[in-house]
């Protein structure tokens, strides 16, 4: 399930009964953004609870040391909203996930040079349909490619069309204070999005 949620300020307290929420709704990637305060301890809690096909870890990693910071609190994805070489090749190092953030050719060949293995399309509105469309024509065949910014369950079919191999999915999904019953209907919608372009 190639859907990451991305839980932007969740709290220690919350960190349980959102987890669980996703992965009822069947979720099965989590990351916990490190610019905001409590992200390391809700990677801890979330990695403690999840079944061995289910993936925690950091997002907005931008050092070396945020890659070992997450790692040694049981984080096994690594995902950034830039592409920084050294902080992508700790990351795979470590045998994180690593799905750093691209906008341009550029950055995603250097980020596959890295040792990525997918690429966070970031900002996608700013990428658009088009810019996804030819990124995939030049970057090597099977890579995969995750729009992340502003994705709803209803917007996830043209860019499945013009590429897509899965999504970031943050405000729209889960924001500090979301009940988990609702997260977890959210949370549906999305994965029933996801399965139907599956066919």
């Amino acid at each position: 399930m190639p859907l990451v949620a991305i839980l932007r300020g969740l709290d220690p307290a919350h960190a349980l009964a959102v987890g669980e929420a996703l992965l009822d709704s069947g979720f099965r990637t989590l990351e916990v953004p490190l610019n905001r305060p409590g992200a390391l301890q809700c990677i801890e809690i979330l990695a403690r609870m999840l079944p061995a096909d289910a993936l925690v870890g950091g997002g907005t990693m931008l050092t070396v040391a945020d890659v070992e910071a997450v790692h040694a609190h049981g984080g096994r994805l690594m995902v950034s909203p830039n592409c920084d070489a050294r902080v992508i090749a700790r990351g795979v190092e470590l045998g994180m996930l690593c799905a750093p953030g691209v906008a341009t050719p550029t950055e995603a060949f250097t980020a596959l040079q890295a040792g990525a293995h997918a690429l966070k399309l970031f900002p996608a509105e700013m990428v658009g349909h088009g810019g996804l469309k030819a990124l995939k024509s030049v970057l090597p065949t099977g890579t995969d490619l995750w729009p992340v910014g502003g994705i709803t369950p209803e917007s996830m079919a043209p860019w499945a069309a013009a590429g897509a191999t899965g999504f970031g999915i943050g405000g729209q999904l889960y924001a500090p204070g979301t009940p988990a019953s609702e997260v977890l209907a959210k949370g549906r919608l999305y994965v029933q999005a996801w399965r139907e372009l599956q066919g």
